[in-house]
């Protein structure tokens, strides 16, 4: 790092190789990021209420 304009050089360089993704691409991932993260979280409140309900029988304290 003793030279920071060929450093800066060398950056530019390695920047122009890398692949970014098409606006569809980002777009379809965020999608399907929202979807999954809506199915989890269904499927984790299910799973909660379920192991409560059956903690609360186990311990007595349903009505």
């Amino acid at each position: 790092m003793a030279n920071p304009l060929k450093f800066a050089q060398e950056v530019r360089a390695e920047a122009s190789k890398v692949t970014w993704p098409s606006r569809n691409e980002v777009l379809v991932t965020t999608a399907m990021v929202f979807i999954l993260v809506f199915i989890a979280s269904v499927f984790f409140f299910i799973a909660d209420q379920l192991l409560s309900w059956v903690v609360s029988l186990l311990l007595g304290l349903a009505n």
